[in-house]
């Protein structure tokens, strides 16, 4: 009777404790849709997402904010998932044990860099080098692009890893038997054999660029713009909350939280884009 009382304490306490985890979900959601509902209400959704912001004049557009989140996290990801992917396959399939534990140690660093000294890097080293070499001011949609790279690398790496290292050996060694040399192997049988966890891992590293802010704010200009070029200082949804919320009251107020709403949204997107790579990859097999 002792041992069954002890075993349903620990159940309940594991249910109540899950349950806290539920309940801090739901009360972020139902605090952020209720501080934003009065820009929604009182400014409506099409000024909402149309391209202007002019709080002094009651416009209240988001639409050049989410197209710097995009533009910023599709450049980034597009700089750093191949690399990521690349270390990688490097890790699993060529490096030397030594040097693969050296790798993945710094691997493992690189994602505990505080995101404060990664965008202070970026500010006082590359926006300059970037300012040099192109003549513009060097923030704006390439160095913020880069510095998520950087940020996503660890994420997407340690990934891909992990479902490079699922595949089972039985399907390489059965390519290698039939002829294939050890590239044709990795091209045509490991990677599509991975490819879910792979897509699982890119898709991570977006949320993990899609959320970033300080490391931004320092390096993508910022300015109420829709980007012209690589190098034109613009805003994201984050940097915009970050740089007006402190100052903001009213609809204003209420139209930041709406960005936030947005940036939550896409956020499950992910989550639920995941839940269904993952559910299909389990299927497949």
């Amino acid at each position: 009777m002792q041992g069954i009382d002890r075993e349903w304490i620990v159940r309940k306490t594991l249910f109540v404790m899950a349950m806290m985890a539920v309940l801090g979900v739901l009360l972020i959601v139902f605090f952020v849709a209720r501080e934003a509902m009065p820009a929604f209400t009182q400014a409506g959704p099409a000024n909402l997402f149309s391209s202007a912001w002019d709080p002094a004049g009651g416009r209240y557009g988001m639409l050049i904010f989410i197209t710097g989140t995009l533009t910023t996290t599709v450049g980034g990801l597009l700089l750093g998932a191949p690399l990521a992917i690349g270390s990688a396959l490097f890790l699993t399939q060529m490096a030397p044990r030594r040097v693969r534990s050296f790798f993945t140690r710094v691997v493992e660093l690189l994602a505990g860099v505080p995101s404060i000294v990664l965008g202070w890097l970026g500010f006082t080293v590359m926006v300059p080098w970037i300012r040099e070499a192109t003549g513009s001011p060097g923030t704006g949609i390439l160095a913020a692009s880069i510095i998520l790279a950087i940020m996503v690398l660890p994420t997407i790496t340690a990934i891909s890893k992990d479902a490079l290292e699922a595949v089972p050996r039985s399907y390489l060694d059965a390519s290698l038997a039939m002829g294939a040399t050890r590239w044709q192997t990795v091209r045509r049988v490991l990677i599509p054999s991975a490819k879910p966890g792979l897509l699982v891992a890119v898709i991570l590293g977006m949320g993990r660029a899609i959320g970033e802010t300080m490391a931004v704010a320092l390096v993508i200009g910022p300015a109420t713009a829709y980007p012209t070029s690589l190098t034109s200082p613009t805003h994201t949804l984050t940097t915009k909350i970050l740089m007006e919320m402190g100052e903001s009251t009213g609809v204003q107020r209420s139209a930041l939280f709406a960005m936030g709403l947005v940036l939550l949204l896409l956020s499950m997107a992910l989550i639920v884009l995941v839940r269904a790579v993952t559910r299909e990859r389990r299927e497949a097999a």
